[in-house]
């Protein structure tokens, strides 16, 4: 098992940290998740489980599954990974594009120098 969230675990985790941010802990029920990440992915009831039983492995959450007339809800508390995780994914997006415009600009100096020693050596 590798230690970054996958695409589904990403998504999910992305509204994990949206809903329980600034809480202790919160109370959500799987077809909750379902419904607001229906929009860029379906998710099964059985995969959500699956998905939260790993972003806990990966230490990004605890939760415990509470049962009641309703169906079962997720109690949820974000741990120290799981809070930084938007701000962790935002430096890492800002460090690539940083790293794709500096190899772009390094890319450009050495045509133009290409070009300056073809001229001077011809």
């Amino acid at each position: 098992m590798t230690d970054l969230p996958e695409r589904k675990e990403k998504i999910v985790l992305k509204y994990l940290c949206k809903v329980c941010s600034g809480k202790k802990t919160c109370l959500i029920s799987p077809h909750d998740i379902a419904k607001d990440v229906c929009k860029k992915i379906v998710l099964s009831i059985n995969e959500i489980d699956e998905i939260m039983a790993s972003l806990s492995l990966q230490n990004y959450i605890d939760f415990v599954i509470s049962d009641s007339k309703n169906g079962y809800f997720y109690c949820v508390k974000l741990k120290k990974k799981g809070q930084t995780y938007l701000i962790d994914a935002k430096k890492a997006k800002k460090s690539l594009y940083m790293l794709v415009l500096r190899s772009i600009f390094l890319a450009i100096v050495s045509f133009v120098f290409g070009l300056i020693l073809k001229a001077i050596f011809k």
